[in-house]
């Protein structure tokens, strides 16, 4: 009697390709890279890319030494470089980015088998590893040129309070970018313009980025104590990377399910938001969903369906 042959997965089929998928979330992140350019001048392009340079170079290079299939043209590497970049300020040395490139894609992506298989964000992690090596360097933030302001370096709008300073600009100037911060992060609006036609083309579902984005100003709402956070739901919205993280790092391709993404997006949320209330920690988003990529494992356990034929636990 023949055996039946097994098949090896995965066994999800789409005619989506992950070529097609990331060159419209490359596509989706030019709004906010002309919003950088616009507030920082053209060295925000500069360092976009050489970060995107060194990504691509980093894995095309590693993949012909080890004679595996090249990737490097599916634009993963792109969007990992953009990320990257804004995820810096426009004051940081250049030598830095190609530091922090090499170790995302080749450290976090490439040794644990490339896309799909890295457990956390490689762009979120090299931003992990110049805070820790060089904080001096890639915490300073200088105000938009649009602002006309003299001052050479500034605290973030999150900083700014955690200190119990006032942060010095309006809910607009928030959500437009013209406030201090990472290159990719000031601007809402262009964020928002290019998650939207993420949303539109149908290569990410909003619910994980609403989920997060709920749970963080639900709990600094509740418990964010006076004088800190003030309670304020559109300070908490547009202060710092919430909506940079809310679109473009939970949203990644960490579960397939939809119980596991939102289970997912909300354990960033609360882990976000335990930060930024309890720690000396102005921002909490780079650890808040590095922590909730780490958990997916625990996670996937709580949101394990049954499989039909096997005694339940």
């Amino acid at each position: 009697m023949n055996q039946p042959s097994v098949i090896h997965g995965p066994h999800l089929r789409a005619g989506r390709t992950t070529r097609y998928i990331m060159l419209h979330v490359s596509i989706s992140l030019i709004p906010a890279l002309l919003g950088a350019v616009y507030f920082f001048g053209t060295r925000a392009l500069y360092l976009t890319i050489l970060s995107v340079a060194a990504c691509v170079l980093t894995e095309y290079l590693w993949q012909r030494l080890t004679r595996t299939q090249t990737t490097a043209g599916d634009f993963s590497a792109v969007v990992t470089g953009m990320l990257l970049a804004f995820n810096m300020p426009v004051t940081v040395p250049g030598w830095i980015i190609p530091i922090t490139a090499v170790f995302s894609i080749l450290a976090v992506k490439l040794l644990f088998g490339g896309i799909g298989s890295n457990f956390v964000n490689p762009a979120l992690m090299g931003r992990l590893l110049a805070m820790v090596l060089w904080p001096g360097l890639v915490m300073q933030y200088t105000p938009p040129r649009t602002l006309n302001a003299d001052a050479v370096s500034s605290a973030t709008v999150l900083g700014a309070v955690k200190t119990g300073n006032e942060p010095g600009y309006s809910l607009l100037q928030m959500f437009l970018g013209e406030t201090p911060g990472a290159l990719g992060e000031t601007s809402k609006l262009l964020l928002l313009a290019g998650f939207a036609y993420m949303c539109y083309m149908g290569i990410v579902n909003a619910e994980a980025a609403l989920t997060y984005i709920a749970a963080v100003l639900l709990l600094t709402f509740v418990f964010g104590p006076a004088g800190l956070f003030t309670g304020d739901v559109l300070f908490n919205l547009c202060g710092g990377s919430l909506i940079l993280g809310a679109c473009y790092m939970v949203t990644d391709y960490v579960f397939v399910s939809r119980k596991g993404r939102l289970l997912h997006a909300a354990a960033a949320g609360v882990l976000t938001a335990g930060i930024r209330i309890f720690s000396v920690y102005p921002e909490g988003v780079c650890f808040g969903i590095l922590t909730a990529n780490c958990l997916a494992g625990a996670l996937s356990l709580v949101q394990k369906r049954h499989v039909y034929g096997t005694r339940k636990a």
